[in-house]
């Protein structure tokens, strides 16, 4: 059924939630799946996507397709989400692909990549620029259906427990981070750390690590990582727009009836906009009330972020020559990437800075 005559026949449309359920789904199966999701539940924001999406689904069909949302270890660890939707164990999960990246390199560029896209940028390139496509057709041989279910926009830098004035200060530097961001900062001496996200306090507190990175100010406060180190770095340029997706098993996804199918994309869609929403409304009070505890913000230096940028690069090339996957991947989005940086220099960029150069103005005059 087409999307749009099936949102006609429903009376309204999905994203505007004014769906007559009851006469939508009165011949339609009742079905109950669960959702292992890679997060804990104290990170409302990051794991609630997960929790929009099945209130959505539910409403949309007057409570006849069901999912229940299991946190972090409630089935499988966080890390254990990917096999759980592919070998069947669960019908669907809630996860970043960058996690995966042991099993291929190219699962990175589903979730960010360093000096990768911003958020909507992502969004752009899976929506719009053939990444959705593309990644459907590496997923399915992982009997995996993907949907892009959130993303974060760019995440901070991460917690040090000593200052990173220049490049020679990542000697040797145990450093937790996600994706290839570790392979990255491995080219300048860092020991890059693999530690979930439930265990970066205790592992920064008792020194194992000499700093981490999760997400941003929201929550990385809920997590207390201010009270066991001091200086907070920004921007995280391995993280600039990463994306969350809904895995759903390609057998399940098969099984359902189109008119659901479109439901759970739709709701899929809807909670992709509102976490980003969420993050962007809350990160501000949160970095203010951090600061204001004592924490210590810094930019990561210039001859850190110059040498980076250097070894992604040589990073991705040195990969494109002997993974196939991910060269055919990495073409489409660096294409697609240096378009947008193009693109976003002559009107986002130039407003951006003019906004901020207008505010600080601001602020100086309206000081005694």
């Amino acid at each position: 059924m087409e999307r749009r005559s099936f949102l006609r026949k429903a009376g309204a449309g999905v994203a505007a939630g004014a769906i007559a359920a009851p006469a939508l789904a009165a011949d339609l199966p009742t079905i109950k799946w669960r959702c292992a999701s890679s997060f804990p539940k104290s990170l409302d924001t990051i794991y609630g996507g997960a929790d929009v999406v099945a209130k959505r689904v539910a409403a949309a069909t007057g409570g006849k397709f069901q999912i229940q949302v299991f946190a972090s270890g409630e089935i499988v660890p966080g890390p254990g989400v990917f096999d759980a939707v592919k070998d069947g164990t669960v019908e669907c999960g809630h996860t970043c692909s960058y996690y995966f990246i042991g099993k291929d390199p190219t699962f990175a560029f589903e979730t960010a990549v360093p000096f990768g896209l911003n958020s909507r940028q992502q969004t752009a390139w899976m929506m719009e620029g053939g990444g959705l496509e593309l990644f459907r057709e590496f997923f399915k041989e992982h009997n995996i259906y993907n949907i892009p279910c959130g993303n974060t926009g760019a995440q901070m830098g991460g917690w040090f427990r000593k200052e990173v004035k220049t490049l020679a200060d990542l000697q040797g530097l145990k450093f937790r981070c996600g994706g290839l961001a570790g392979q990255v900062l491995a080219k300048l001496g860092v020991v890059p750390q693999q530690i979930p996200g439930s265990d970066i306090y205790p592992a920064l507190e008792k020194g194992t690590i000499d700093a981490a990175e999760w997400i941003g100010p929201y929550d990385d406060q809920k997590l207390g990582f201010n009270k066991v180190a001091k200086y907070y770095y920004y921007p995280g340029f391995w993280e600039g727009g990463p994306q969350i997706a809904l895995y759903v098993n390609q057998k399940q996804w098969a099984a359902l009836p189109k008119e659901y199918q479109t439901i759970l994309e739709d709701a899929c869609l809807y909670a992709h906009a509102e976490m980003q929403a969420r993050y962007d409304a809350k990160n501000p009070t949160a970095l203010k009330q951090l600061i204001g505890s004592g924490t210590q913000l810094r930019p990561f230096p210039n001859d850190v972020m110059a040498a980076a940028y250097k070894a992604a690069h040589e990073l991705y090339d040195e990969t494109a020559k002997t993974n196939p996957k991910f060269k055919k991947i990495y073409d489409s989005w660096k294409k697609f990437r240096d378009d947008q940086i193009q693109w976003f220099a002559v009107a986002e960029n130039r407003f951006d800075n003019f906004m901020q150069a207008a505010r600080s103005a601001a602020a100086k005059s309206a000081k005694p």
